[in-house]
């Protein structure tokens, strides 16, 4: 009886045992939502699972590489690349990509930050191959829009509506030469030029089990060599423009001058019209008071002239030395009369 219960206990303590080492060992595995795994069995892939849940495997055995489902995100590094125009400019992207199948991704990688070196190798390839075939400019712009320049408003806001057709045409050259700027048209653009890149990208991915999302240039930057010298070339392109439009507010002072002057001398001259045209009026008037007065008492009327040559005569003269003078009658006679 006390065997029996010896090797009860014995066979009791081992089925313990061995199932202590099977929860320790962990035949069990759970899969988390936006996980896929690759289970291998001595470096064979027996299973994947890309539904979240829980799975069985060999303990000691099986192996259980998990990679993400969600898309994922990779910063390419900075790298010079030089562009069509032979300008060396400091480029860097951001992409997004994901896993489409784990199978060939752990054939290919078998570890994620592999996978993640690889692929940055694969972004930065297409980007350096896009950016060597077009100019920086496309790289940069998207849109024309910076080509489109207007002449300041405040100088067309100015112009009189009832101008001739030909200052309508002098303004319109005006504003077609600030508008020709030396900018370059934009065929591509840099949305188009991510899709370049993007394609680059995915050419030779077909065995990699995954899927590149977009590139997008995350930094765009002169070379510190050519930095200066770019800044020059900015200063200078601004100036130019801004003596453009130092010309035509010349151009428009002079034509405003000009019109001032025109209408200074149009309001002198009515000015002057009238002013004769007054002094005439005026004259006529004085005459007919003179030839009235004359009329009505012409001895009066003969004194009261000598009197006025007297006063206006006289008085330039320091000494007078004759006045045996018809001039003189009134001035002598006791009667006041000649």
């Amino acid at each position: 009886m006390a065997a029996k219960f010896k090797k009860a206990l014995f066979l009791l303590c081992a089925l313990i045992i061995v199932v202590v080492v099977a929860i320790a060992a962990k035949p069990f595995y759970i899969v988390n939502e936006g996980e896929q795994v690759v289970v291998t069995r001595i470096k064979k892939i027996v299973a994947t699972h890309t539904e979240a849940g829980a799975y069985f495997k060999i303990p000691f055995i099986d192996i259980v590489t998990t990679f993400p489902k969600k898309t994922l995100s990779i910063d390419g590094d900075l790298q010079e690349i030089q562009t069509k125009e032979n300008r060396l400019i400091v480029f860097d992207v951001s992409a997004r990509w994901r896993i489409t199948d784990p199978v060939k991704f752990y054939q290919r990688f078998q570890k994620l930050d592999k996978g993640y070196n690889d692929i940055s190798d694969i972004i930065d390839n297409a980007c350096r191959t896009i950016i060597t075939q077009n100019r920086l400019s496309e790289i940069v712009r998207s849109t024309n829009i910076i080509n489109e320049r207007i002449v300041s408003d405040g100088i067309e806001s100015e112009k009189n509506q009832t101008e001739e057709n030909a200052e309508n045409e002098e303004a319109s050259s005006d504003t077609t030469s600030i508008n020709e700027n030396e900018n370059e048209i934009i065929s591509i653009g840099r949305k188009e030029i991510c899709k370049l890149m993007l394609k680059e990208a995915s050419k030779n991915i077909s065995d990699f089990g995954i899927e590149i999302i977009d590139i997008v240039p995350r930094k765009i930057m002169f070379n510190d060599k050519l930095t200066e010298d770019v800044y020059s070339r900015m200063i200078k392109d601004r100036n130019q423009v801004a003596q453009q439009y130092r010309s035509t507010g010349e151009g428009e002072k002079a034509k405003l001058l000009g019109k001032l002057e025109n209408d200074k001398r149009t309001i002198e001259s009515e000015a002057y019209r009238k002013a004769e045209e007054i002094k005439g009026a005026a004259d006529a008037e004085a005459a007919k008071i003179y030839a009235e007065a004359y009329n009505k008492d012409p001895e009066f009327f003969a004194f009261w002239k000598s009197m006025e040559s007297y006063k206006k005569t006289l008085k330039d003269f320091d000494a007078t030395y004759s006045t045996s003078m018809d001039y003189f009658d009134y001035l002598y006679s006791s009667d006041g009369k000649r």
